[in-house]
């Protein structure tokens, strides 16, 4: 007998939306059927709400250990049930310690106990001088690795050089998992402090898009090279889309995420001091 059955005239199925009822048996759905069949057990009519599968968020920052002012386990998978999401992939850095180690992996597997409410699975971290880690790292369960190519905002976790990369993606590549890959090569920029700090538009000219441009050629380059998925985290600028289409077209294991800040927002009605 079910535990209970999910009735809607909305069901989202991989044949398209339809009337049906979902038979659950534990966490799982053990059929679909007919919104007329007949069922044993306990029967939720949800009327025309939409059921449809849980979304996977794979990149957010839960930062626990360490810094969970900023967010944690408990707060981070409540709020991703409320919003449908039903898997997320933790990010290697923000926590305290980052997960560049399977000793800190499991730190951060530990932090996790009585706190998930959603599924949760793991990044790990590459960092100058941690490749002997990436082995055990895979082996311990990690869903594939992140880099930066500039400074990634906290000291714990370095950005990695194009050396460090090439020392891993072959291993990445053998077990066909993806390196994701913060795509900025900073110069120095240092002259942009002088304007004033609170315009948007000086932000702009601090991060400019040659930087994004460049390591995204970078990481084309080096994706062909070894046939390691990579993927691009919030790529912000569009003048780089054209290369990342072609890599494409000649079927590089390449894929490309941006932010919705980046499609919902105008820089030119960004006011001093409200970003």
């Amino acid at each position: 007998m079910p535990d209970i059955v999910l009735k809607s005239t909305a069901v989202v199925t991989p044949a398209g939306q339809r009337p049906a009822q979902l038979v659950l048996r534990g966490s799982r759905i053990a059929d679909v059927l007919p919104p007329d069949a007949p069922v044993a057990g306990p029967v939720l009519d949800l009327g025309s709400a939409a059921i449809l599968p849980g979304v996977i968020d794979p990149h957010v920052h839960l930062n626990e250990p360490g810094r969970t002012e900023w967010e944690g386990f408990d707060t981070g998978t409540r709020a991703a049930l409320a919003g449908g999401l039903t898997t997320l992939v933790d990010m290697p850095l923000n926590s305290a310690p980052v997960t560049t180690s399977v000793e800190n992996l499991r730190l951060k597997q530990a932090a996790t106990q009585g706190q998930l409410h959603c599924n949760v699975g793991f990044w790990g971290g590459i960092v100058p001088g941690n490749a002997a880690e990436v082995g055990p790292l895979i082996a311990a369960g990690v869903l594939g690795f992140k880099a930066f190519l500039t400074h990634s905002g906290i000291d714990d976790f370095p950005n990695a050089t194009e050396e460090d990369l090439r020392r891993v993606m072959p291993l990445l590549a053998r077990h066909g998992l993806p390196l994701l890959v913060h795509c900025e090569l900073s110069e120095d920029n240092s002259d942009w402090t002088r304007g004033d700090t609170r315009s948007y538009p000086n932000y702009l000219a601090s991060r400019p898009k040659r930087w994004e441009n460049e390591a995204v050629r970078l990481m084309i380059q080096l994706c062909e090279e070894y046939q390691c998925p990579v993927h691009i985290v919030h790529l912000s600028s569009a003048e780089v889309l054209p290369d990342i289409a072609a890599a494409k077209a000649r079927g590089l294991p390449l894929t490309v995420e941006t932010g919705q800040h980046y499609l919902f927002f105008n820089a030119e009605d960004i006011a001093d001091g409200q970003t």
